[in-house]
């Protein structure tokens, strides 16, 4: 699959870039991308949820009424789960969501969702390009010349750059990502995935080892 390479302004540079067939032109597995998806958002949960159990609340152990004959169910003292202000019966405690993946079900994960955007004609490739200062202005401009700011956006770039990063932190619908940090969920979460040439070279050399 080949790309025209455009440049900040939107116009093609006559250059093109060949897709790798093996990393944006296979069947995508739905299993695997529905498992790298989980995992993404299962690393995000902080975990710190608590509710207090009976035996963790503060109030008297002093039996309150008789054991049998008050007409409703049994309890005991006033933290009872039956009463209002009691504990809570096996409520949420801290514990860790994350969980392991195969390396190659991540790969497989990110190959899938990059054929899906080649599928649906949402990958624009760009030239390299930077800002001699962090300016959101020029990032827009950038992104209405490629006719994609009415889109969910997903720029990838081979390395770190802090004014592109800071020119595109506020605003809602646009994020900056490294190629190296490339995962299923963003990829699928955007509408528009826009790579610069360095970054295609990059994702290959990660995806094909």
């Amino acid at each position: 699959m080949e790309l025209n390479v455009l440049n900040i302004k939107g116009q093609e540079t006559g250059r093109k870039v060949t897709l790798n067939d093996d990393i944006y032109g296979i069947t995508p597995n739905d299993h695997v991308l529905y498992l790298d998806v989980k995992q993404y958002l299962a690393n995000q949960r902080q975990g710190t949820h608590k509710a207090k159990e009976r035996s963790e609340h503060a109030g008297s152990t002093r039996k309150l009424g008789r054991q049998k004959g008050g007409g409703g169910a049994r309890h005991g003292d006033i933290n009872s789960p039956l009463l209002r202000g009691g504990g809570r019966v096996f409520g949420p405690k801290p514990r860790d969501y994350r969980f392991k993946l195969n390396k190659k079900v991540k790969v497989l994960a990110r190959k899938s969702a990059l054929s899906y955007k080649a599928q649906e004609d949402a990958i624009i490739v760009i030239e390299d390009f930077t800002f001699d200062a962090p300016k959101t202005k020029d990032y827009i401009n950038i992104v209405k010349n490629l006719k994609v700011d009415s889109k969910k956006v997903l720029l990838v770039l081979p390395e770190s750059n802090k004014n592109v990063y800071l020119s595109a932190r506020n605003l809602q619908r646009n994020e900056v990502i490294l190629a190296s940090s490339l995962n299923a969920y963003k990829v699928l979460n955007a509408d528009v995935i826009v790579v610069t040439e360095n970054s295609v070279q990059t994702i290959d050399g990660i995806l094909t080892k």
